[in-house]
């Protein structure tokens, strides 16, 4: 479980693709790596393979490629970085699992005095969980919807988390990683089941 509070940025500094898949060398400056740790690189979970001084590498399988623009990397890009919450962690943002829904484009960037504001496209299938004041996750970063269009999503940028992520690299067209809030799918869950329960209970009675 992460909290979608980037922790810093590293850069790509090796990519090796195989039979199953693809390996990325991520330089890091996190001191306290362990092999099967979870990292959320670009808001993606994935698990410590190997690492080193200022180094850990991890394995993206075929599935997690056709999620993510992962196969678009290239040596030299940064990736957003954040280590799992630990049980006494703090807890800052919203809840995010690190399974990403889909990819997104940025359709805008505005600067508005110090702040930014970033237009993303809507993915497929996923609107419905998009709310005005709701939590979305986009590249791993834990931020708020500020405007709710018909086709598209409106995000205010501090400077702090400009500064800190990937965001400031960003440029219109590129694709981001984004995670729906987990919260509106255990709801729409718990709707379908309770449309169920009639027949479950027509079932169970014989009536």
């Amino acid at each position: 479980m992460f909290t979608g509070i980037v922790e810093t940025t590293g850069t790509v500094t090796e990519i090796n693709d195989t039979e199953g898949g693809r390996r990325l060398t991520i330089e890091s400056p996190f001191e306290d790596l362990s092999g099967g740790q979870s990292i959320a690189v670009e808001g993606v979970c994935l698990t410590v393979e190997e690492y080193g001084d200022d180094y850990f590498s991890v394995f993206l399988a075929e599935e997690t490629l056709d999620r993510t623009f992962f196969d678009q990397l290239e040596e030299g890009d940064g990736v957003n970085l954040e280590r799992a919450l630990p049980a006494d962690g703090r807890f800052d943002g919203h809840f995010v699992q690190g399974h990403v829904d889909g990819t997104a484009e940025i359709l805008d960037i505005e600067e508005v005095g110090e702040d930014w504001r970033f237009t993303f496209s809507i993915p497929e299938e996923h609107d419905k969980y998009l709310v005005e004041k709701g939590s979305i996750a986009i590249d791993g970063i834990s931020l708020t919807i500020a405007a709710r269009n018909p086709e598209s999503i409106e995000v205010a940028i501090i400077p702090e988390t400009y500064e800190v992520t990937t965001l400031s690299q960003k440029a219109v067209g590129d694709p981001v990683h984004v995670e729906v809030d987990v919260m509106a799918k255990y709801v729409e869950r718990l709707l379908e089941a309770d449309d169920q329960q009639p027949g479950w209970v027509e079932q169970a009675t014989g009536e």
